[in-house]
């Protein structure tokens, strides 16, 4: 799955379920089905499988605070099953998607300099030549959930979920508490109606 993330930057995490939890990339400008492109990918901490389908806001202070949406959801196969996670240890890991807007071969492969200023070990992602390539697809162009049909924006201003980092995963998702109702308006002709 991929979720588009907004917190001190904008970008999107690549999440691949490997042993048992989310395997994860950020990757600032996005997947992409456009094989000339070669994107930029973070390896960051592993998440937990309970994050695969949240869709709401981690609370201001919290490590990755901002809004967070399902852009893409579906499966995975990685071309030689034998052990997926070896082939992450070594740097390569070939495989393909199936999902609701990314499909076909990719590739991610770490780079010469393991570590950019963040400390974390930088990778490339990129799209095989295959029938699923198109030139010029760009991730921007298709900003809303597929969980929930929203954008970004429109999940920031009325989250329905929060993410609690400091929780133990399987506690960490919780209900958004209901925004604070406004104000009965007054009558027309300004009274109280009574």
């Amino acid at each position: 799955m991929v979720q588009r993330h907004r917190a001190r930057s904008r970008h999107y995490d690549l999440r691949l379920e490997i042993g048992g939890v989310l395997v994860s990339w950020a990757v600032p400008k996005g997947p992409t089905l456009d094989p000339s492109v070669r994107s930029l990918a973070v390896h960051v901490e592993d998440h937990p499988l309970e994050y695969i389908d949240f869709e709401g806001v981690i609370p201001r202070g919290e490590y990755g605070s901002g809004d967070v949406i399902v852009w893409d959801r579906g499966t995975w196969a990685p071309a030689r099953p034998e052990d997926p996670a070896a082939d992450v240890a070594a740097g390569e890991l070939h495989f393909d998607l199936d999902g609701e807007k990314l499909a076909g071969r990719f590739l991610l492969v770490r780079t010469g300099r393991h570590r950019g200023r963040s400390g974390r070990e930088q990778w490339l992602l990129l799209h095989k030549r295959d029938e699923h390539a198109v030139a010029g697809w760009d991730p921007e162009e298709h900003p809303r959930s597929v969980r929930s049909g929203r954008t970004n924006d429109e999940v920031a201003a009325a989250p329905e979920a929060l993410w609690r980092s400091d929780a133990p995963a399987a506690e960490a998702e919780a209900p958004a508490p209901a925004p604070a109702s406004a104000p009965a308006a007054p009558d027309a002709l300004g009274g109280s109606g009574s």
